[in-house]
């Protein structure tokens, strides 16, 4: 059997279990096991594929049609250019997330040399190891509750060179002798009820990453109220927020006594990142 022949098999099978994008997804599960670009095999109609790659092709392609995330079972996603290891223990990084990394690095470089960042709920590291890369002269903090997660930011940041140095623990608590020049975070924030009915594949990754408590809003409110005391004189507060909870979370940071808040656009033109003054 072809490249071109698996993929659209596997595409047609995708389709009726309603995997999403079910062509873009078999062409990557191919390329994984081969090594050869997607949009290559996806007309690549000439070269027989041995026996063993159909073999380990067939049982990655099961894991999809029981809508295993894609991401976990190639083990890997992109953010800012970098590739970074995700499993089940971990949120897998979205695009707009890279905006809200992108603006901790400028508030790194605005900050100068032994700047001292904290990635709160840092799931995969991403942010973290983006910082650290990105800022050399910063000293980054990265802490979750999750010893899975924690597990994971470590693994990356090996993999990846960067120097992080992590905790475990709830919320602030977990550096509680540490005070940042920028704190950054991106925690659960979906509303309990709304946890139920998310898309399946969504509903596989960690319900801890996920879950923001009946409004969504409790873990703001105690970033609002533990966070004023553990930022240095100027830090910047930045924090992803759900599609509708830019306004909520701006007026729970300014009753904590945050200065200059404001949300930024992903995007999609959601208000999806906020800025807060200490």
């Amino acid at each position: 059997m072809t490249p071109r022949e698996l993929i659209r098999r596997t595409a047609t099978a995708f389709r009726a279990a309603d995997v999403p994008d079910p062509e873009v997804d078999a062409s990557l599960l191919l390329s994984g096991l081969t090594g050869k670009p997607p949009l290559f095999l996806r007309t690549d109609d000439w070269t027989a594929l041995p026996e063993d790659v159909l073999s380990a092709f067939d049982a990655l392609a099961k894991r999809r049609l029981t809508r295993e995330p894609l991401q976990y079972i190639l083990q890997e996603q992109s953010f800012l250019g970098r590739s970074f290891h995700v499993d089940g223990r971990v949120l897998i990084p979205r695009p707009e997330t890279e905006l809200l990394a992108e603006r901790a690095i400028d508030a790194l470089h605005e900050k100068g040399p032994g700047a001292v960042a904290l990635d709160l709920c840092c799931g995969s590291g991403c942010i973290a190891v983006s910082m650290a890369l990105a800022a050399p002269h910063a000293i980054v903090h990265a802490c979750d509750l999750s010893d899975g997660a924690l597990a994971v930011t470590c693994r990356n940041a090996e993999a990846l060179g960067a120097s992080v140095t992590l905790h475990q623990g709830d919320l602030l608590n977990a550096v509680s002798n540490l005070t940042f020049d920028v704190i950054v975070s991106n925690p659960p924030y979906i509303p309990t009820e709304d946890c139920a009915s998310l898309q399946e594949e969504v509903m596989r990754e960690p319900s801890m990453a996920l879950d923001g408590g009946a409004d969504g809003l409790d873990f703001y409110c105690r970033i609002a109220r533990e966070a004023p005391a553990r930022l240095n004189p100027g830090g910047l507060l930045l924090l992803e927020v759900g599609h509708d909870q830019a306004a909520a979370v701006i007026r729970l940071l300014e009753d904590a006594g945050f200065r200059h808040c404001r949300a930024h656009e992903d995007y999609q033109h959601i208000q999806r990142m906020i800025e807060a003054h200490a």
